[in-house]
């Protein structure tokens, strides 16, 4: 991927490393090579390894935001912020009797080893919602997923951010696609009736038998059906920096949209709970709106391949690197 793309993660996790404290550090920087804990994301509000934004000053805080705005788009940013601001909706929707913080600052950023060495490295931002988990090796960014995202509520109903839809796009989207197709296609993709109380793969390590291509393939779509799947598709990988979402996405064309699978679960209608993902070979775009009355989304884009750089780790270990 973009050496532009790399430049910019490493200077700015070398940046926010050199600003904290020895202490700070400690918490920070992490060993890559514990493998339990750099795949251990999630994007639930829980305890997590790393140095939290409340633990850091503005200065450390703006290098913070720095390094994050460096492994997303200027509109993933965008919603990122959203996200994080919705914890101060949900503390107010929930009371003082609330059984989470609801704390925006309880986010978290870990570095893996040391950023542009010649061994691996990589770095992760996560909090409730947001999940950000970026693997490099030998200069090259080779792991950019998983990369969650999530909103509760869906669609703030009540208060002066009234309207307000941080995942707007994978929402529309995905139910603009069910809604174009005829009667036998929609039949074909709807493969439950009932939708699952949340994305299927969880927070799993790495993809496996959690999901099958089911639902309907792009080549039993029409030209504008498999307009709109792409333009869903590149909602997902449209979260990464420029060049990278230019990468993924000719990986997804070079596969080819009549290979992809769509599927849909649950209720047709807006305000219903409902599910879809999107599968290919290598990819994986899965969406789950069904908690808290259907108000609540959960939406993951995962390589299946390059998941933690797990492949391309592999391959540098075999060639003898330490």
């Amino acid at each position: 991927m973009s050496s532009d793309v790399v430049k910019r993660m490493v200077d700015a996790a070398d940046a926010f490393l050199q600003a904290l404290s020895a202490d700070q550090r400690s918490k920070a920087q992490l060993d890559f090579f514990d493998e339990a804990e750099r795949k251990n994301w999630h994007y639930v509000p829980r305890d997590r390894q790393g140095l939290s934004i409340r633990e850091m000053d503005e200065h450390q805080r703006s290098l913070a935001q720095r390094l994050v705005a460096s492994g997303v788009s200027e509109h993933g940013y965008d919603k990122i912020q959203t996200i994080i601001s919705l914890e101060e909706v949900l503390a107010q929707i929930e009371g003082a009797g609330r059984r989470f913080p609801r704390d925006p600052q309880l986010y978290y950023v870990s570095i893996f080893g040391s950023p542009g060495s010649d061994v691996p490295w990589g770095w992760r931002f996560e909090g409730h919602h947001v999940s950000l988990n970026y693997t490099l090796i030998d200069g090259v960014l080779v792991g950019p997923t998983p990369l969650f995202f999530g909103s509760n509520p869906a669609q703030v109903r009540h208060g002066e951010r009234e309207g307000l839809r941080a995942l707007k796009e994978e929402e529309d989207l995905g139910r603009q696609l069910l809604h174009e197709l005829d009667g036998t296609q929609r039949a074909q993709a709807i493969i439950a009736t009932d939708a699952p109380a949340d994305i299927l793969t969880t927070n799993v390590p790495h993809v496996g038998d959690e999901v099958q291509a089911e639902g309907l393939a792009g080549a039993d779509m029409s030209e504008s059906q498999r307009q709109v799947l792409r333009a869903l598709v590149e909602v997902y990988v449209g979260r990464l920096p420029e060049a990278c979402a230019k990468e993924a996405l000719a990986r997804v064309e070079e596969a080819g949209w009549s290979a992809a699978h769509f599927a849909w679960a649950g209720s047709e209608e807006v305000g219903g709970p409902h599910y879809y993902r999107v599968q290919g070979a290598m990819y994986l775009a899965e969406y789950d709106n069904t908690q808290n009355d259907a108000n609540h989304i959960h939406a993951v884009w995962r390589d299946l391949e390059r998941d933690f750089g797990e492949d391309a780790l592999r391959r540098h270990l075999r060639q003898g690197h330490a």
